[in-house]
């Protein structure tokens, strides 16, 4: 019944969605003043985009009751925005008109009654914009950018392997706790399922088979599965707990076992193919890719250097071996030839890792951007708990001292205690609490340094505050996403000290898990790494606390991986070549049928807020209420384009640039080139941004189930040969967090 109720509200919420995208791309929005005037409002350009304050002009046409002739000019707005990063849109809550530009003969009673005209009907005729267009126009010379320019690019410890292999990392001397419902000890320390059986042999459950090795750390052998029953009952239980998330249990989808087990207890990176290298060339580059790797591994064929991106960090090397030693390359000291992959080629996926592509700086403005919300000050509330006494320790540069005995990010600042828990700010005069809604955030956050596991708190905001609301946001440096010069880097690179007591509380970790980037979901793992080969019974707790690996009121409420409790990178990605969608071609509509979107394996769900206690849903009812009154008499309602003088300006029919002049149309001079240069280029952007917001769009319509094609290195599938996971919120990767367990 269930799934049935499924299938119906699937087909519903994607008509839904594309409704709202399709009312977003409808342009001009039109206002019917109280008097009869029409108001056509064009395509906003974005100024500057920060915190929840957006700033905008916009085109605007003005027809008199009874007039067939509209006079043009521009509007400057600031709006109050919410942002929801799941459905990549931005909601106006309020707007304000600070300055409307019109012709001359326009009276300041007449603009005056214009003005309040649009500040009263603006946010629901144009109740939502596409993310993706916002950013498309957005000046990239905006201030307020927050960069990350500590972050470690200090390689760890890489391991190649020309086999199919799995790295298996492990925090640490491996720790040991006993599992009661198990009835064995198990390795807490690690987000795999690493059990000592009675036997004295320890047992790897992963991707639906057992593995056995005399120690914990290793050397892992395939078992065959034939394995004790207590190990049997185990893995039916993890199952259970993956039936129960939305998951396909591991028995059910596996496939090939994997031969080569490496276990790691420092950060380590594994790179590897399929047998020896296969080299491709890339299509007017003079670059080569190795095809039969998971990983994004080059050769420059002019210096014959190897190049690989791990985290959103490059490393170049004379070889690609056992011994290979490679060292640091800065994202703008690439070769030329790396920001010259063609968009829809098969490796375009590394562009937004290149300085200075599109893809790059779209990356760069997206993590500026917040995602926010409006909390009740009267029932949100959070709740932590320590291992023993609170124990604080100081932050280097700070007055600032954070917890260390706890899942839960507190600091302590000038005698109070502040908590962020899944984006918001809570406050108290006792680290036990109560807590509170905090209306501030402490002065010192911005000095916090990436050497300490409390950084990704900074990036926490308080915005503003009523009696009864406060209204709040985070960037993707809450969730490990960091801008790092013309780039974007997951995570901060440096290795923490996890706290080890009567429990065990993960820190942030960088390396181990192929990090890649996706432009609409942020960080994902790797093709190496299934959702089955992480344990599942984080929720049984039996040793990490409140948090687990993660999420769900974890150490940030994430664990290993950062962020919040409803942000895990935890979908396999969609680089290689049985599961990509065409690359960055699939988001701006090259090489990408649609038959092949729903091969992308990602999660719509990296809203924090979501479904949160305490945080004031916003109705999204109006979205295109407003549908009916559109006016097009405009034939260029997404080609009307203002500069910042307020001059307006559309391509004619025969390709020309024409700016309004009075009440008509004229050609632009010689003399004004410079300007069409740069409408052009706006005019360029725009259609990126509608491209990547209808990409967006096919992609989220394709993503409310599992997809097929998941083989690993193409021979039968290495994790089951389909079951790629869509969690639509709150599946396997968390979804109510770890319960406490017991005493070391």
């Amino acid at each position: 019944m269930k799934k049935s109720i499924i299938r119906i509200l699937l087909p519903i919420c994607a008509l839904l969605f594309t409704n709202i995208c399709r009312a977003q791309s409808d342009w001009p929005k039109v206002i019917t003043a109280t008097d009869g005037t029409i108001i056509d409002i064009y395509q906003p350009q974005t100024e500057s985009f920060a915190s929840n304050r957006l700033n905008a002009r916009f085109a605007l046409s003005v027809s008199e009751k009874g007039s067939q002739d509209p006079v043009f000019g521009v509007f400057w707005s600031v709006a109050t925005v919410e942002t929801d990063r799941d459905t990549r849109q931005v909601a106006i809550e309020s707007i304000k008109i600070p300055n409307l530009k019109i012709p001359a003969d326009t009276g300041e009673a007449r603009l005056n009654f214009i003005k309040t005209t649009l500040e009263t009907y603006m946010p629901k005729v144009v109740s939502h914009l596409s993310l993706d267009e916002v950013l498309s126009s957005l000046d990239e010379a905006q201030e307020e950018k927050k960069f990350s320019n500590d972050i470690s690019h200090q390689l760890p410890k890489v391991i190649y392997s020309n086999q199919q292999s799995m790295l298996v990392s492990i925090d640490g001397a491996p720790q040991l706790k006993k599992n009661e419902d198990w009835g064995l000890d198990v390795v807490i320390n690690s987000p795999f399922t690493i059990v000592n059986n009675k036997d004295g042999k320890f047992y790897l459950y992963g991707g639906g088979h057992w593995y056995v090795s005399p120690s914990a750390a290793g050397p892992y052998a395939y078992t065959n599965d034939k394995v004790q029953h207590r190990l049997k009952k185990i893995a039916r239980k993890l199952n259970k707990i993956a039936r129960k998330n939305n998951d396909v249990p591991s028995d059910e989808t596996a496939g090939k076992p994997v031969y080569n087990i490496v276990v790691s207890t420092v950060p380590a990176e594994l790179i590897q193919s399929d047998g020896n290298p296969d080299l491709v060339p890339i299509e007017g580059t003079g670059l080569l890719y190795v095809m039969n790797s998971d990983n994004d591994i080059f050769v420059d064929t002019h210096t014959q250097n190897y190049y690989v991106l791990l985290s959103g960090r490059w490393y170049s090397s004379k070889a690609l071996n056992e011994n290979s030693q490679w060292q640091y390359v800065a994202s703008d000291k690439l070769p030329a030839d790396f920001a010259n992959i063609p968009e829809g080629s098969p490796k375009d996926n590394v562009l937004a890792s290149v300085a200075g592509t599109a893809a790059a700086k779209e990356a760069v403005m997206d993590a500026q951007i917040p995602q926010t919300a409006k909390i009740d000050r009267r029932t949100a509330t959070t709740h932590v708990e320590f291992d023993g006494t609170p124990r604080f320790r100081s932050i280097e540069g700070t007055h600032l001292q954070y917890a260390v005995n706890t899942s839960s990010t507190v600091l302590m600042y000038n005698g109070k205690y502040y908590a962020v828990d899944n984006g918001i700010w809570f406050v108290a005069d006792s680290p036990s609490g109560p807590w509170a809604v905090s209306t501030e955030r402490p002065d010192e956050m911005d000095q916090i340094p990436p050497t300490s596991p409390v950084y990704n708190s900074k990036y926490v905001y308080v915005y503003d505050v009523t009696p009864d609301y406060a209204y709040m946001g985070y960037t993707p440096g809450y969730l490990n996403s960091y801008v790092y010069g013309p780039t974007v880097v997951y995570g901060t690179g440096y290795d923490y000290t996890p706290w080890v007591g009567d429990y065990y509380y993960p820190r942030p970790w960088t390396w181990g898990f192929d990090m890649d980037y996706n432009p609409w979901c942020g960080w994902g793992f790797g093709l190496g790494y299934d959702y089955d080969w992480f344990n599942a019974d984080f929720g049984l707790g039996y040793g990490y606390g409140g948090g687990g690996w993660y999420g769900g009121g974890g150490w940030y409420g994430g664990g290993w991986w950062g962020g919040a409790s409803a942000y895990r990178p935890a979908y396999r990605n969609w680089r290689g070549r049985h599961s990509r969608p065409g690359g960055y071609g699939g988001y701006y509509g090259r090489n990408a049928p649609i038959d092949r979107i729903h091969h992308m394996n990602m999660r719509f769900n990296n809203n924090v807020y979501r479904n949160r206690e305490g945080v004031i849903p916003r109705s999204r009812n109006n979205a295109g209420s407003f549908a009916g009154n559109h006016n097009f008499r405009s034939q260029n309602g997404n080609g009307i384009f203002s500069d910042r003088q307020g001059n307006i300006y559309q391509r004619g029919q025969q390709g020309q640039w024409q700016q309004r002049t009075n009440r008509g149309w004229s050609p632009v001079n010689s003399s004004q080139i410079n300007m069409t240069r740069n409408i052009e280029r706006q005019q360029q952007m725009r259609q990126r941004g509608q491209i990547r917001m209808q990409n967006f769009q096919r992609a989220n319509n394709f993503s409310g189930g599992r997809s097929g094609g998941g083989a690993r290195f193409g021979g039968g599938a290495r994790f089951g040969g389909g079951g790629a996971h869509f969690s639509g919120g709150g599946a396997h990767f968390g979804g109510g967090g770890a319960r406490p367990g017991g005493h070391r």
